[in-house]
C-alpha cells in the first residue's frame, strides 16, 4: 500500500464517515477474522483486561487527528474501568511512520511499549522528523542502549507485525487514519470523549441484543 499524502490524507478527514456494523465472519482472501484482530499476541494492549467491550485503535505517529483522538479515548477508558484497548500501530503517512513504530513496538520487549507510545503521540502535528521521535523516546524511562538492540533484534518480528497490521486494515476497509473498532461497529474518523462514549454505549447495547437472539 502506498503512503497517502498529506494533501489526500486531509481530504480523506473531511469526508463524513458514519458507524459500520462487521460482522464476526473472515475479510476478504486474507481470511482476517474478528478473532484475529482482537486477540493478537504481538498487539499491544491497555485498559481493563477483561473488559466487557473491547476497542481496536489503527494509528499513525504522523496523524494529528490521531493525536487528538487518543486523549479523548485513553481518558474514557480510564473513566469507564471496563474497555480493553488494543493498540495497531498503522504506519502509512509517512518514512518517519514508520521509524516510530518500530521504535513503539520494540520497547514493548521492556514492558514500555505505552510510555513509548503516548510520548510519540505527544509530539504535535504532521510530518514528525526522526530527530523529533527520538528525542521524544529519550525522555523516557526507557533503557535506550537495550532499545537499540532490540529494535535490531526483533525487526523481523516488528515488520511481521506491521504488514499483519496493514493488512487487517486493508481487509476492515479503513481508508485512512484513524480506524477505531468499538465492539461490532466500525468508525473510521476522530471522535470525541463523547463521540467515543456514545459508541461504547452503542456497542454494549448492541451486545446485550445479540445475547438474548
Amino acid at each position: 500500500m502506498t503512503a497517502l499524502t498529506r494533501g489526500e490524507f486531509l481530504k480523506l478527514l473531511t469526508c463524513s464517515v458514519s458507524v459500520l456494523a462487521f460482522s464476526n465472519t473472515a475479510w476478504a482472501e486474507d481470511e482476517i477474522t474478528k478473532d484475529m484482530i482482537l486477540n493478537d499476541p504481538d498487539s499491544p494492549t491497555a485498559g481493563n483486561p477483561k473488559g466487557d467491550i473491547t476497542i481496536v485503535d489503527f494509528f499513525d505517529y504522523n496523524c494529528p487527528y490521531c493525536k487528538k483522538s487518543a486523549k479523548n479515548l485513553e481518558l474514557l477508558v480510564k473513566d469507564d474501568g471496563k474497555i480493553r484497548l488494543v493498540y495497531k500501530d498503522w504506519p502509512i503517512l509517512a518514512p518517519t511512520s514508520i521509524i516510530g513504530a518500530r521504535l513503539a513496538l520494540a520497547a514493548r520487549y521492556q514492558g514500555k511499549y505505552l510510555e513509548v507510545h503516548q510520548a510519540l503521540m505527544d509530539i504535535p502535528g504532521y510530518g514528525v522528523s526522526q530527530d523529533q521521535m527520538l528525542d521524544a523516546v529519550r525522555k523516557t524511562s526507557v533503557d535506550q542502549p537495550q532499545l537499540d538492540k532490540d529494535v535490531a533484534a526483533h525487526a523481523d518480528d516488528i515488520a511481521r507485525t506491521l504488514k499483519r497490521n496493514l493488512h487487517e486494515a486493508q481487509a476492515i476497509g479503513f481508508r485512512g487514519t484513524p480506524g477505531f473498532l468499538i465492539g461490532d461497529f466500525k468508525v473510521n474518523e476522530a471522535l470525541t470523549y463523547g463521540g467515543f462514549k456514545q459508541a461504547v454505549s452503542d456497542a454494549r447495547a448492541r451486545q446485550a441484543e445479540q445475547k438474548t437472539k
